[in-house]
């Protein structure tokens, strides 16, 4: 069954329901299987988890997950008690620049389990809840082929990208050639400088659960600053 495109789509319960009905996985079965939210649900009754992944490197078919972090939240509310957080140990070898970036090192990964071997608590996380991340591309094109290489499916599950939700918000992020020449730097939709737009605090970037409960917040903000809490859950998600 062919997913939504990527952009927002009003048939993601639709393309699970298919889903659960074609996968052989178990774990991805109940994944599809969820109560998942409808796409006229307002913002403010969605059950959201904020995912955040860190990688070997940017191309998913070279490089492989090193952790993952996540946390439960509402618009209202961000439940720590329940956030989660796992190593994984890759395919490859570590790299000195992955090392340098996440601080991850071999003695870290060396009794961490396997993608395939996690598969059942990161459902626990995500089923029936919408993820949110900064910049689908890498959790959605990671986490996928990571679940094809494990068990030959794919994975594919509405998310609500809080950067295309900044790139929306600010189309016209390249100044022009005048302002260029006059020093104007083009306005950065990463997650620490959207976070600042907002005067949300300063974390730690590059580490799976602090940057999952910054995305959180960001949303929060987000929503409060630009949305109102009606808004329904297709407009945003993706």
């Amino acid at each position: 069954m062919k997913p939504p495109a990527a952009q927002r789509a009003s048939d993601w319960p639709a393309y699970l329901a298919g889903m659960a009905a074609s996968t052989r996985q178990p774990a991805l079965q109940r994944l599809y299987q969820a109560a998942w939210p409808a796409a006229d649900t307002p913002l403010s009754e969605v059950e959201f988890v904020a995912l955040d992944i860190e990688t070997t490197g940017l191309n998913p078919k070279r490089h492989s997950i090193l952790s993952i972090g996540t946390i439960p939240f509402t618009l209202g509310r961000i439940r720590s008690d329940q956030a989660w957080q796992q190593l994984v140990r890759p395919q490859g070898d570590l790299i000195p620049e992955s090392v340098v970036f996440h601080r991850i090192t071999h003695s870290d990964i060396q009794q961490a389990p396997r993608f395939a071997d996690i598969m059942d608590q990161l459902v626990d996380q995500l089923a029936g809840k919408v993820a949110v991340v900064h910049y689908r591309n890498i959790e959605r094109s990671f986490i996928d082929q990571a679940v094809r290489q494990a068990f030959g499916e794919s994975l594919l599950f509405p998310m609500v990208d809080t950067m295309q939700i900044e790139a929306d918000l600010h189309p016209q992020r390249q100044p022009g050639w005048l302002l260029r020449l006059l020093g104007r730097k083009p306005l950065s939709i990463r997650l620490a400088d959207s976070r600042t737009r907002y005067h949300l605090p300063l974390y730690q970037a590059h580490h799976a659960l602090t940057d999952a409960l910054g995305t959180a917040e960001l949303l929060q903000a987000q929503v409060a600053t630009h949305f109102s809490p009606r808004q329904q859950l297709g407009d945003l998600w993706c």
